[in-house]
């Protein structure tokens, strides 16, 4: 499921325009844009993308962690994820540095 990052409209994974507000889903979805903030951090080094335990064999397949730069970082939600209620993959990010 993709949620729009502007007025919270929730529609299914193919959808890339809200339907509410018309923004575009690619780069105004709560999954876009918790990937750019994770990507504009200094602290990051790495992105990890993650599938719980009841998610489909296309996601898990492309679980795993990738440079915050890398050009095979997966897009959510997964093209042929067959979860029931839509991709249920996340973006979490890998620290280089902890601290305040």
């Amino acid at each position: 499921m993709r949620q729009c990052a502007l007025c919270q409209m929730i529609t299914d994974d193919e959808t890339t325009t809200c339907p509410s507000c018309g923004a575009d889903l690619l780069k105004d979805s709560v999954r876009a844009h918790a990937l750019k903030s994770i990507i504009e951090s200094p602290r990051v080094g790495y992105v990890s993308v993650v599938a719980p335990d009841p998610a489909c064999p296309v996601c898990h397949k492309h679980t795993g962690s990738f440079e915050k730069t890398s050009p095979d970082l997966p897009v959510l939600p997964h093209v042929g994820c067959s979860c029931p209620n839509g991709c249920l993959c996340r973006y979490e990010p890998l620290l280089l540095e902890v601290g305040p």
